[in-house]
């Protein structure tokens, strides 16, 4: 009777196994739940994606460690991302102070340098712990990468950039952002860290999902 009882006791205990990893790849399969993994925003904003693409914005800050830890899994998302993915970087301006930094970033992209500029500047506030917070700094900061400080200087204050700015607020305002890093898929959906579970890989699966959804369309 005791050995019929663990032998019993045993093939409950594998069966309950089976239906935990079952359910767990029902998880994984089914569909992302909105209002849990993601949100659906109230009023859609509007797009630049070109012609049959899904736009996938991402608001970030120069100064949030959490924006500087998850560039690197951006950069990673590019290189393999869906083909009907259109990626667009917007500097949040969710703070006054914010808005030195946005202004650094649309300089370098009026001036082409992006690529030279922006991990630099990452990795300059993050590992390096400098402070650079003032238009003069950055503008120091850009002619030490080679960059023309002078114009530099004069591209974040151009009319061009405070459009930029002004916008870059709107579309905040128009997400409800709260926080950074954010990404907003083709004006409808946000997703943010903490609706991936705080996982920065989780994030841009849910985008993928997304984008593949909008596509489907």
């Amino acid at each position: 009777m005791r050995l019929m009882n663990k032998q019993l006791t045993l093939l409950l205990t594998g069966l309950a196994l089976i239906l935990i990893a079952s359910s767990g790849c029902a998880r994984q399969a089914d569909e992302y739940v909105a209002g849990i993994d993601y949100a659906v925003l109230p009023n859609p904003i509007k797009t630049n994606a070109p012609e049959g693409q899904v736009e996938v914005l991402e608001m970030f800050w120069y100064g949030c460690p959490h924006c500087y830890h998850f560039e690197p899994y951006i950069q990673k998302w590019m290189k393999d991302k869906p083909e009907a993915a259109h990626f667009v970087h917007m500097p949040a301006v969710l703070n006054p102070s914010w808005i030195t930094h946005a202004r650094a970033y649309y300089a370098a992209e009026q001036m082409g340098v992006l690529d030279k500029f922006h991990g630099a500047l990452f990795n300059a506030l993050h590992e390096q712990r400098r402070r650079l917070n003032s238009p003069d700094s950055l503008a120091r900061f850009a002619g030490s990468l080679g960059i023309d400080a002078d114009q530099f200087r004069k591209a974040m204050d151009s009319a061009r950039t405070n459009s930029a700015i002004l916008e870059a607020q709107k579309v905040g305002y128009q997400s409800m952002a709260d926080g950074v890093p954010m990404i907003v898929v083709d004006g409808k959906y946000k997703v943010t860290g903490q609706m991936a579970g705080g996982s920065y890989a989780n994030m841009l699966k849910i985008v993928n999902y997304l984008v593949a959804k909008e596509a489907a369309k």
